[in-house]
C-alpha cells in the first residue's frame, strides 16, 4: 500500500503525526513528501474516491486570510445550531460536526465561528467536479464534498492513477486555495477506505494484490455502509476487524442477517462490484423535499404555516423546474426534544407540482396532527413523481395559476430566490430556517438544491 503526499502551503492543512516520510525529487514543491513504493498497476478497475478536507471551513480559510492557521467552525445562520463542521485546528480541540455551539465553544474558547456559504461551496464543488471530468467521464457525486473516479479507460492518456491524482490535487490547490485525500483501489469501497486512511492532504493506494493484507486489522466501522446499529451487531458475534468478518461463516450471518450477511462476508474479503454511475446514469428521483431547523421552537399555527410555505414554494420550485410532478405530500415534524421525530403523508387525486397545491396538502397534515411540544424542524417532500410534458392544464383557474408560477419562477431565476414569493412570506420578520446541504446534492439535474 502506497501513501503519498503532497501538503499544502496552507500550515493549517499540513498531516501531523509519526509517518516515516522523506524527501524526494529536486523538482517537487518544496515540502513534498512521498512513502516510497511502485506504482499501481493493477488488472481490474481503477477507482479514485476524492474527499475534501474539512470542505466548508476550508473554503471559509482560502476566502479568508485572516482565518487560516485559526480554529474556525462553520455554522448555519441561526441562532441556535450545531457545527456543520470544523477547521483542523479546531478538530484538536475535540470540536467535531453535530456538536452544539456551547459545547464546541467549551472544548475550544478561542473557537471563531464563520456563518456557512452555501452557494460559494455549492459553486467550488461544481468547479471540483468539472476538473475531474478532464480526466474521465465516469465520475460519480458522492455528496458535496466527496466523488468517486473510474480511470481504467484513462491510464493509456494520462499514465498512473496516482498521476491523475497527483494532477488534480494540484489544480484544486491551485485554483480553490484548498486540499482533498484521494484513495485509489480496485473498487468503490476500497477506494473510500483508502482516502480516509490519511488526512489531511493525503493520497493512499491498495494495490489488488495488498487488499487481504490491508484488511486484517481495519476496524469494520471503518467501512463505508457498516452503520454503528450493524457494527453493534456484528461486534456481539465476535467480529472486530474486516479480516474476522472475511473470514466469518457467511451461512452464520445470512442467518442473523439475511441477504444483507452475504454482502456483508464480501465487504470483510474487499469485493465490492458496484459500478462508478455519471449523473446522467443514475436512476430516477423518486422524490423531491426540503427540511429546515428553525431558528426558535415554534408553537402557533400561523408561524407553523408560514415555514409552511416556504418549504412548500422550495419544493414545488424544484419539481417545476425539472419537469416533474408528484402524487404524495409528506409532512415531518421533529420536537423541541430533538428525539421525537414523525412524519405523515397523504397521497393526492391528481399529480402537483404547484406551491399552493403542496402547501394545502402540508397544511391538511398538520392539521390532523395533535402537536405535543413546540417545534424545532420541519419538512416537506414530495414524491411518487412522474415527468411533465410542459402543457399548460387545459381549464381557465389551473391555467392562470400555473402560468403565474411559471412567471414568479423566471424572476426568481433571474434575480434570486424569494425575490418573487407569497405576500404573507414577505411578512415574515427576517428569521429563517438554518439550511443545511442535502447528502444528495449534486452539481447539476433535480437533486441540485437551491441554497441561500
Amino acid at each position: 500500500m502506497n501513501h503519498v503526499f503532497a501538503p499544502s502551503s496552507n500550515p493549517s492543512h499540513r498531516r501531523e503525526g509519526g509517518n516515516s516520510l522523506s524527501l524526494v525529487g529536486e523538482g517537487r514543491e518544496r515540502g513534498s513528501k512521498i512513502r516510497t513504493g511502485t506504482n499501481i498497476t493493477m488488472t481490474h478497475r481503477t477507482i479514485l474516491h476524492i474527499d475534501m478536507n474539512a470542505f466548508f471551513a476550508s473554503v471559509e480559510q482560502a476566502m479568508n486570510p485572516a482565518l487560516r492557521g485559526r480554529p474556525i467552525a462553520v455554522v448555519g445562520s441561526a441562532k441556535r445550531t450545531v457545527i456543520t463542521t470544523s477547521s483542523y485546528e479546531a478538530r484538536k480541540f475535540g470540536v467535531k460536526t453535530g456538536m452544539a455551539v456551547w459545547e464546541a465553544k467549551r472544548c475550544c474558547p478561542e473557537l471563531i465561528l464563520v456563518v456557512g456559504n452555501n452557494r460559494r461551496y455549492t459553486h467550488t464543488s461544481a468547479g471540483i467536479v468539472r476538473m475531474m471530468l478532464d480526466y474521465t467521464p465516469l465520475v460519480e457525486v458522492f455528496s458535496i464534498d466527496e466523488a468517486f473516479m473510474e480511470v481504467t479507460g484513462s491510464l493509456k492518456l494520462f499514465g498512473t492513477a496516482e498521476n491523475i491524482a497527483m494532477q488534480l490535487k494540484a489544480r484544486i490547490r491551485h485554483r480553490f486555495g484548498i486540499t482533498c485525500s484521494i484513495g485509489i483501489a480496485p473498487n468503490k469501497l476500497l477506494a473510500k477506505l483508502a482516502s480516509d486512511m490519511e488526512k489531511p492532504d493525503g493520497l493512499t493506494v491498495i494495490r489488488p494484490e495488498e487488499v487481504a493484507g490491508v484488511l486484517e486489522k481495519v476496524p469494520i466501522g471503518d467501512l463505508c455502509g457498516i452503520g454503528r446499529k450493524t457494527e453493534r451487531s456484528l461486534r456481539f458475534l465476535g467480529i472486530t476487524t474486516c479480516g474476522q468478518l472475511g473470514r466469518y461463516p457467511v451461512e452464520i450471518l445470512t442467518k442473523r442477517f439475511g441477504i444483507v450477511g452475504e454482502h456483508l462476508h464480501r465487504m470483510g474479503k474487499g469485493v465490492d462490484d458496484a459500478p462508478v454511475v455519471p449523473a446522467e446514469q443514475a436512476e430516477p428521483v423518486k422524490s423531491v423535499g426540503h427540511s429546515m431547523t428553525l431558528e426558535r421552537d415554534i408553537e402557533r399555527r400561523e408561524d407553523i404555516l408560514r415555514y409552511l410555505l416556504q418549504l412548500s414554494e422550495m419544493v414545488g420550485r424544484r419539481a417545476r423546474r425539472y419537469g416533474v410532478s408528484g402524487k404524495t405530500v409528506r409532512l415531518h415534524i421533529r420536537y423541541a426534544d430533538f428525539v421525537t421525530d414523525f412524519a405523515r403523508q397523504k397521497t393526492l387525486p391528481d399529480f402537483v407540482n404547484l406551491s399552493d397545491d403542496i402547501y394545502r396538502a402540508a397544511v391538511e397534515l398538520l392539521d390532523a396532527v395533535t402537536l405535543e411540544q413546540p417545534v424545532r424542524l420541519l419538512g416537506v417532500c414530495l414524491s411518487g413523481l412522474r415527468h411533465e410534458a410542459g402543457q399548460l392544464p387545459l381549464f381557465g383557474g389551473g391555467r392562470k395559476k400555473a402560468s403565474a408560477a411559471r412567471a414568479m419562477d423566471a424572476v426568481n431565476d433571474r434575480y434570486g430566490e424569494f425575490s418573487v414569493t407569497f405576500a404573507s412570506l414577505h411578512a415574515d420578520d427576517g428569521e429563517k430556517g438554518s439550511f443545511v446541504i442535502s447528502p444528495a446534492w449534486r452539481p447539476e439535474g433535480i437533486r441540485c438544491v437551491d441554497v441561500g
